[in-house]
């Protein structure tokens, strides 16, 4: 068996990482290690109960498994499920990362100067790596396919939204940019196809959105603006039906401020979401996590095994039992 190559955050994406099948970009599944350091707030928990507080993707009996295996550690060394964490230290998270495939459309750079890019960002594609995503995202790709890299984004759209994107090339050309924006001198408008009949003449919401990084979705709060108890921030959206065939509505959508998630929860807070926002049209539960440790056994859930699905787990097995084989042998446990 060959030896694991453990990626990083410091390893790029490059071209061979990709498999296209069926109008999809697929990522071949790799072994990664999340690197992270011990906030002053987790600090005095147990291994156990930060990863479990913190990262709700797995239950707790996941992370008492994975600490006892090794496949969490404090600065490189295997602890017990009860040690009690510092702040700063490192911990590491040892795991067979299987990225959700995107539409396979093309990443096409449309303006490119010295300190400033301008992309045509297709929709299914998250801007950068989050969550579930690291090499199937904007800048990923472009990285892996044009050399481009470091980027920095000027502005962010939603995974499912496709548009232009603007990108700095330096950390000062990002600074001014963001200084414009702030400013008000730069504008976005989008075109969103929303459910019903929108009223006619421009309709304006200003109501707070208050965004659960935890769940990953925004929602209004609605009072007076001098009410302590609103923990969410200030928002205003101006919106004009463009046309409507009765069931759906075609609707320009200004932001004036620039909340998570902004436009998508205030149509949603007005009667009118999103024809096909499966986040905010209905309640769904979207507790999926694709990362696994030892494959196929641990199959990703809302995947299945057909033809597309093969390539989301690992094949390299040789029966339904397997066991987990501790990166470093030689590394030691901490009481």
């Amino acid at each position: 068996m060959a030896a694991i190559v453990w990626q990083t955050p410091a390893n790029p994406p490059e071209p061979e990482d990709y498999i296209f099948l069926k109008g999809k970009r697929y990522v071949r599944p790799y072994y990664f290690e999340f690197i992270s350091h011990v906030k002053n707030r987790w600090a005095g928990k147990t291994i156990v109960d930060l990863f479990t507080e913190e990262f709700r993707g797995r239950p707790y009996e996941y992370y008492e498994s994975a600490v006892k295996s090794g496949r969490i550690q404090v600065d490189d060394k295997i602890v017990c499920v009860s040690y009690i964490v510092r702040s700063t230290q490192k911990i590491s998270h040892f795991v067979h990362r299987h990225e959700p495939p995107v539409l396979a459309g093309n990443v096409s750079i449309l303006h490119s100067e010295p300190d400033v890019i301008t992309v045509c960002k297709p929709a299914s594609i998250p801007v950068h790596p989050c969550g579930q995503y690291r090499k199937n995202t904007i800048v990923g790709i472009l990285q892996a396919e044009h050399g481009v890299a470091p980027l920095f984004p000027i502005h962010r759209l939603d995974r499912l939204v496709s548009g232009l994107l603007i990108f700095a090339r330096n950390a000062d050309k990002a600074e001014l940019f963001r200084q414009q924006i702030d400013a008000g001198l730069l504008h976005k408008e989008y075109i969103a196809r929303v459910v019903g009949v929108f009223p006619e003449g421009e309709q304006v919401v200003d109501a707070n959105v208050n965004y659960d990084a935890r769940e990953g979705r925004s929602s209004v709060e609605v009072g007076d603006p001098r009410d302590n108890a609103l923990e969410g921030k200030a928002a205003c959206t101006r919106f004009l039906r463009i046309s409507t065939n009765g069931t759906q509505s075609v609707v320009l959508c200004k932001p004036v401020t620039g909340r998570t998630h902004q436009i998508r929860v205030h149509l949603q807070h007005c009667g009118h979401p999103i024809a096909n926002d499966d986040l905010y049209l209905c309640k769904t539960d979207f507790s999926i996590d694709p990362m696994c440790t030892n494959c196929p056994c641990l199959s990703p859930k809302g995947y299945g095994r057909d033809e597309e699905g093969l390539w989301l787990h690992c094949m390299r097995y040789s029966g339904p039992n397997w066991s987990y084989e501790c990166p470093n042998p030689d590394w030691t446990v901490l009481n």
